[in-house]
């Protein structure tokens, strides 16, 4: 696949005895109610891992929406009134979307923080993500920050037509958030629509794959899911390093671990 990054990811260590391989991550990127999810989903169920043991899936999926930042409270006044910025760069906690990423990288378990879009606050709550073999994590900013985007060995963008995502932001919004649809209109014209266009559009060009029309495109997303299966049963060792960014072979996983998905 193309890509930018260069080699971040250790060889293959010895621990204990055990050949152990690091997780494949795939950074899933695209414009507000694009699709992200519903493509991480699609790949998990073409997989075969939504029908398995959530503490023993080799596949798990993480949200940059779980990593905004804590507002002060001058902040979330306005957001509680549409007129905070959630679509800007800083408004998500990169620092610990990198802890979080390294932490998955050694395999280590990580404690996934749970955002309450309602409040507009940090539930005092956590999701524990346990070892996996591929983590799919998605987020309109993924690409962003060249520190966070060099540790994918794989990014999708996922290009939906504009005018579909604004139906699906208002939908959501109205029905799972409690706005109001004049309230998801402003806010999509004053802030979604121009940080899309400044910040999330150019990062596209760091895709190793776009996929059009999101999860119902199923050519490319199986093209993906035979991808992420050569991974899982080690075929990644027969092919050319080409294939993953020019990342090391991929560790051997013990098999007393387990995941968890987000």
């Amino acid at each position: 696949m193309a890509g930018d990054s260069e080699t971040h990811l250790q060889d293959s260590e010895e621990e204990n005895g055990h050949t152990i391989r690091q997780p494949f991550l795939i950074g899933v990127s695209g414009g507000t109610a694009s699709g992200k999810s519903s493509v991480c989903e699609k790949i998990m169920e073409l997989l075969g891992q939504n029908k398995i043991d959530r503490h023993q899936r080799q596949v798990v999926i993480l949200s940059q929406d779980s990593f905004y930042r804590e507002l002060t409270p001058e902040q979330k006044a306005k957001a509680l009134k549409g007129q905070f910025n959630f679509d800007h760069p800083d408004a998500f906690d990169n620092e610990l979307i990198m802890k979080t990423l390294r932490d998955i990288i050694q395999g280590t378990t990580v404690h996934i923080p749970v955002y309450d879009f309602v409040s507009h606050s940090r539930k005092d709550e956590f999701v524990t993500v346990y070892p996996a073999d591929v983590v799919l994590f998605e987020g309109i900013l993924m690409f962003y920050s060249q520190e966070i985007r060099d540790l994918f060995q794989m990014k999708l963008f996922v290009d939906t037509d504009p005018d579909t995502r604004l139906s699906r932001r208002v939908l959501r919004d109205i029905s799972e958030r409690g706005r109001e649809l004049e309230q998801v209109l402003n806010q999509y014209i004053t802030f979604v629509k121009p940080a899309f266009e400044e910040f999330c559009l150019p990062t596209k060009k760091y895709a190793d794959v776009i996929i059009p029309r999101g999860a119902d495109n199923l050519v490319a997303i199986n093209l993906i899911v035979h991808h992420i299966q050569d991974f899982l049963n080690g075929g990644f060792t027969k092919r050319q390093n080409g294939l993953q960014n020019g990342h090391g072979t991929p560790r051997q996983r013990r098999t007393s671990e387990s995941s968890r998905p987000h």
